[in-house]
């Protein structure tokens, strides 16, 4: 069954790549004791059209097994067998009878084999040529500073109906909503993982349904170098490599950057009763995290397994996956999901120093990539605040619970927002990182949407199939009088002006705003708040909402301009308290609403800050104007005694989310006739801003 010539070829570089002559095959296998290239015609094919056995004497280097095989081109289709001992109690799991994936593999076909993973059914490898005309693009690398990330599922994007593009679920329909991303004011998108994985692992019905449940979020990763074939329109021949680079190009072109979620915390091989198709089958004992027993796995993911990421291979595995992904896919970022596991050994302890997240922090390469962890793991590591190293962001859930528990009115809540608003100094200062490196968020896609935080007191997760036991339980939302929809006019107005709330104080926080894609229109998940498996309505985005709610879309789109016009919010340092001179003048003052300086342990949830935005950070900034916001999260309305505008200026409302005027648009205020007391209605925020008579913020 060989119709090649071959030779030796290299142990260099791992996976395959066409030469020229023909396509070179490299493999770490480092207790394989015999091992074979599967060549394979088509997809459907049910047996390899060629087999080449490798002979270690000539085709193996170390633990690398290699071969070059003469006439093959890009768009081959190929997969391993690989023998070797089969002793669970010394961590080995080999199986001949398995058909393998290439780790190092760029592109799998759309097999219909994630159903059961049938040996004779498996997705193949797909050869790549790397040649892509890019004209010149290159990863745009925003400071983190000045980024604003839209959080969102690449397909879920497009696939409702209501969608209007002509390519729904895809790579392309992605490029089909730049206006509508550019209209937004938004610079960077970060999607669900995209790595090619398994949608069909979800052996469980909608009970309400008797429908069958797909793994729709892609956190179960089967080829970490390969974006999903189900997301492109045309799989064939690797095309989706296009189609994903073709997307990257458009998106750039259009200043909007690229953040990939990545899973290096687990694959979908699962536990000791998972499928083998890859990792465990070529060596077991190095890329997982196995119990005492060798025979079981850690699992420190929630999700059956543990890769052993500072194993050194699986290290370099990283390194060259994300080195990849920013090389040849011009990607600008990764969020890392349940980043602690990065900082854990081969037994599963945590590291002072781990290995892997310094190297991708000091890797050359990515010096400018952004790095954003989730500093958290399943197994109760929980690092907000305390990742290791200055160039790593995380996601700060702890902004996220405070601003929620603010908001819903719970007692003494005015300490934790100043610090949330002002950077999450507690978190950050100490350890060399910068308000930017806290990514705030209120909603992220585990969770309730933003719509739905203000709809529903309860988690409605029945239609996953776990009587309603999965998701999270501590929420802090309320539904303010009715569980779910409600036809009352007040209660939809009261939610609109919590939906602002929500969005207002994001937007003009200290830190780095991330955004729950459809959140900008009041998307609901029907109270679902952990929707992973629901790739429908449920999680799709319903384009009609953006017209229902025109008027939260339309509040969004001029925040976010306000907040990229002013350098205030953006900040790239903590806030000082005092100026550079130390001459009594603050660059940041808190108040209560009698003007007085704030008592921290008021119950009462109100607050004002004032900003100087005179006391710039460095000379070459340019002078911002002053701000004074005002928070009441309780059930009265309050009048604030205004303190006076600096500097001759006099106050203008700019945002009042209980006011007729929500915002006003660029360029536009109301002067304040009365300069020293407003109103501020219950449940309400309110922005001014200091200016000459002809305002121009």
């Amino acid at each position: 069954m060989r119709k090649h010539e071959t030779d030796p070829g290299s142990p260099l570089t791992l996976g395959a790549y066409p030469t020229g002559i023909g396509v070179q095959f490299s493999l770490f296998a480092r207790h394989a004791t015999e091992l074979h290239l599967l060549l394979f015609n088509s997809p459907s094919d049910i047996s390899p059209d060629e087999v080449y056995v490798l002979d270690p004497s000539l085709n193996k280097t170390g633990d690398v097994w290699h071969i070059h095989v003469h006439g093959l081109t890009a768009g081959q289709l190929y997969l391993y067998r690989v023998d070797g001992p089969h002793e669970p109690g010394k961590g080995h799991r080999y199986d001949f009878n398995a058909w393998l994936i290439d780790p190092y593999a760029k592109a799998l076909t759309n097999g219909i084999a994630w159903l059961e993973w049938k040996r004779d059914l498996m997705p193949k490898c797909v050869v790549i040529d790397p040649a892509f005309d890019w004209e010149g693009d290159k990863p745009l690398n925003y400071p983190l500073k000045d980024c604003v990330i839209y959080e969102t599922h690449l397909a879920g994007l497009t696939r409702h109906p209501s969608a209007k593009v002509s390519s729904r679920g895809t790579y392309q329909g992605v490029v089909e909503l730049i206006p509508y991303f550019k209209q937004l004011g938004i610079t960077s998108l970060e999607f669900l993982p995209v790595q090619e994985f398994n949608p069909h692992d979800v052996f469980r019905l909608n009970p309400e349904l008797g429908k069958g449940l797909k793994n729709y979020w892609g956190y179960n990763t089967v080829a970490f170098f390969a974006p999903a074939a189900q997301y492109a329109l045309n799989s064939n021949q690797g095309g989706q490599v296009s189609e994903f680079k073709e997307m990257v190009k458009a998106l750039h072109k259009s200043g909007i950057e690229v953040i990939l979620d990545v899973v290096f915390n687990h694959t979908a091989e699962g536990n000791e009763n998972g499928p083998t198709f890859s990792f465990r089958g070529l060596d077991n004992s190095i890329y997982y995290i196995l119990d005492e027993t060798k025979e079981g796995y850690r699992n420190y993911s929630g999700c059956g397994n543990t890769l052993n990421c500072n194993h050194p291979i699986v290290r370099s595995l990283i390194i060259r996956c994300i080195r990849y992904w920013v090389l040849e896919m011009h990607v600008d970022g990764f969020r890392f999901d349940l980043g602690s596991i990065l900082g854990r050994d081969s037994n599963g302890m945590l590291l002072p120093n781990p290995p892997i997240i310094e190297m991708l922090a000091e890797d050359p390469v990515l010096r400018n990539t952004k790095l954003i962890a989730e500093a958290w793991d399943a197994a109760g590591s929980y690092q907000v605040g305390s990742f290791h190293g200055e160039r790593w962001a995380e996601w700060n859930d702890r902004y996220r619970d405070d601003v929620r528990r603010f908001w819903a009115n719970d007692p003494r809540m005015i300490s934790a927002l100043a610090m949330r608003l002002s950077g999450s100094s507690d978190l950050y200062s100490t350890n060399g990182r910068k308000p930017f490196h806290s990514i705030n968020f209120i909603t992220s896609h585990d969770g309730f949407t933003l719509n739905d935080l203000v709809s529903y007191e309860k988690k409605h997760n029945l239609p996953n199939g776990e009587e309603n036991a999965d998701g999270h339980n501590a929420n802090f939302s309320r539904n303010y009088g009715v569980e779910g929809p409600s036809q009352s006019k007040d209660i939809e107005n009261l939610r609109n002006r919590m939906v602002r709330n929500f969005l207002a104080t994001l937007l003009l926080s200290a830190g780095t705003p991330m955004l729950l894609g459809g959140d900008e229109f009041r998307r609901t998940q029907l109270g679902n708040n952990n929707a992973y498996c629901q790739d429908n309505e449920i999680s799709w985005f319903d384009w009609t909402f953006a017209d229902t709610h025109a008027d939260i879309l339309r509040f969004y789109r001029e925040l976010v301009l306000f907040r990229i016009r002013h350098q205030v919010f953006k900040r790239a340092e903590f806030f000082s308290g005092t100026d550079a001179n130390h001459n009594g003048v603050s660059d940041i003052t808190w108040l209560d609403e009698t003007g007085k300086p704030i008592d921290w342990s008021s119950t009462r949830n109100l607050l004002a800050v004032l900003i100087d935005g005179h006391r710039t950070e460095t000379k070459a900034d340019k002078d911002d104007n002053d701000f004074l916001l005002m928070f009441n999260s309780g059930n009265q309305d309050i009048p604030f005694l205004l303190p006076m505008s600096p500097c001759g200026s006099l106050w203008h409302l700019k945002i009042d989310t209980a006011g007729v005027v929500d915002i006003y648009p660029k360029g536009e205020s109301k002067l304040l006739t009365d300069q020293r007391i407003y109103w501020v209605s219950a449940r309400s925020m309110v922005v001014l801003v200091a200016a000459l008579v002809h305002d121009n913020s």
